[in-house]
């Protein structure tokens, strides 16, 4: 299994884009004039102090408990350097990355494989009271389910390092279930990235949440100067109150869009869980045709059999405008309806 399978190898110049998870039509322009005086400003070397401090002050933080990163995704590979855990556990399917960073550094990992019986929900009982670091996703990729936050802060405990994957929480009016502002969960790790909503997956901008000493070990494992000049812009100026509230917006606006995607489905179409993100997971039969069906038809979804516990029959697909919705659920419709045969050759 190709833990390192994302959803950019899926794309193609002449592809619809359904396979990233990043919301179309971003940046916005105000964030592009940003980055762009950000660029100009390349001369100097990075001061990551405001940025800091402006990500502390948005979820309620001391700014040692805030680590900034160039991606979400390089948190996974600071703590697989920074940990010697004695039973890693990832709970799955999720997010693959971490899994691949703590296998790369030698330590060996334990799989949760939650059930599509229970709606890909977890149960607390179901992790081993042994596991010393565990990883989930929430809102999860790919299943988009949203675990509720007591559930999951039910994990945290002395002696346990818990990293919770938020890098979608911001695609939920509200984040009701975010943890982002619990500072009295011992081991408690949030991570968080700006690329979903804002459009800057090539900008290679996120942070974690956590305890101060967590939080030190991990930045330890950084190079000087980890982030560039234009994430650490981009991280003060999305975490202002009006970019929190455009971003409340656009999460409002995908859920409307997300209902109106389902309606569309075509018969034959298993919507997996209750999808609460700005994807869903969906079950085709025969799921390697369709999906290369699709492709000859000008649509790139992302395969589920590089997630533990998923097959080629599952397919992952990012919500986007109701026309293309509509036009996507018309282009499965036909994949899936049978051929017919003209009755003069029968």
């Amino acid at each position: 299994m190709n833990l390192h399978h994302h959803g950019d190898d899926e794309l193609a110049p002449d592809l619809v884009d359904l396979a990233v998870n990043v919301r179309a039509g971003t940046p916005p322009e105000w964030l592009r004039a940003v980055l762009r005086d950000a660029v100009d400003a390349g001369a100097a070397y990075p001061d990551a102090r405001s940025a800091r401090e402006a990500v502390a002050a948005a979820h309620g933080r001391a700014p040692a408990e805030v680590l900034l990163t160039a991606g979400a995704a390089e948190t996974f590979v600071l703590l697989a350097r920074a940990l010697r855990p004695r039973r890693a556990l990832v709970v799955h399917p999720s997010f693959t990355e971490p899994e691949a960073a703590l296998r790369a550094a030698g330590h060996p990992v334990d799989r949760l494989l939650l059930r599509p019986e229970d709606g890909y929900r977890l149960d607390p009982a179901a992790v081993p009271d042994d596991a010393d670091l565990v990883v989930l996703g929430n809102p999860t990729n790919p299943t988009s389910v949203l675990h509720p936050r007591e559930v999951v802060a039910a994990l945290a405990r002395p002696g346990r390092v818990l990293v919770v994957d938020e890098a979608f929480a911001d695609t939920v009016p509200g984040e009701p279930d975010s943890l982002a502002g619990r500072a009295d969960l011992p081991g408690l790790l949030v991570v968080r990235s700006l690329t979903k909503t804002w459009g800057l997956a090539g900008i290679r901008v996120g942070y974690a949440l956590g305890p101060a000493d967590l939080v030190a070990r991990l930045g330890a494992q950084q190079p000087h100067w980890p982030v560039s000049t234009p994430a650490l812009a981009a991280l003060g100026a999305c975490t202002t109150p009006a970019a929190r509230a455009e971003a409340a917006d656009a999460a409002i606006e995908l859920t409307a869009r997300r209902a109106a995607f389902l309606a569309a489905l075509p018969d034959g179409v298993t919507v997996v869980g209750d999808p609460r993100s700005s994807f869903v997971l969906l079950r085709v039969p025969d799921g390697e045709r369709v999906r290369a069906a699709l492709r000859e038809r000008g649509w790139a979804v992302r395969r589920g059999d590089t997630f533990p516990g998923l097959s080629s029959d599952h397919l992952r697909v990012a919500v986007r405008d109701e026309a293309t919705s509509a036009a996507f659920a018309a282009a499965l419709a036909a994949i899936l309806s049978p051929v017919r045969v003209p009755e003069q050759i029968r």
